[in-house]
């Protein structure tokens, strides 16, 4: 299972964020963005309670980010 994450971030804090999240096994790409995201990951999981453990345990604990999006990917 693949999502992307939109993630804000605090301000002065992207880089270290965007350098911790590449540190996670299951994140494939993150970058910087500009909009209304600070930055965008790509996540790959086994299934959706592996992702929402992910997001939970890796992801949002990141200091420096203060709120996630997750768009579930769909083959078709």
């Amino acid at each position: 299972m693949k999502a992307y994450v939109l993630i804000n971030i605090r301000t002065g804090e992207i880089q270290d964020v965007v350098r911790q999240m590449k540190k996670i096994e299951q994140v494939r790409e993150v970058n910087m963005t500009f909009g209304p995201y600070d930055a965008v990951a790509i996540v790959e999981s086994k299934d959706i309670d592996h992702l929402g453990k992910i997001l939970a345990g890796s992801i949002q604990p990141i200091p420096g980010v203060e709120e996630t999006l997750t768009c579930l990917t769909v083959e078709i």
